[in-house]
């Protein structure tokens, strides 16, 4: 995963974009906090997935299901 600048992903937003084709994740910071996630579309879908499941299960824990994603997809750089 690559952290950068809203300023950045402006300037040079087709690098960050075939970056992002090739299955990596781009964290756009503001004034230093992160405020958005670029990520391929099969990843989206992977999410989503992996979120409603939880849900349907009847064991969804808002904190447990937010941390379990981010270090599922944080791991896949």
């Amino acid at each position: 995963m690559t952290t950068v600048s809203a300023t950045e992903i402006q300037n040079n937003f087709g690098k960050y974009l075939q970056y992002v084709q090739a299955g990596n994740d781009v964290v756009i910071l503001r004034n230093g906090k992160e405020v958005a996630r670029l990520i391929s579309r099969d990843k989206t879908v992977s999410f989503l997935t992996d979120s409603l499941t939880g849900i349907l299960r009847g064991a969804y824990n808002d904190k447990e299901m937010r941390e379990e994603r981010r270090k599922k997809y944080e791991n896949l750089d």
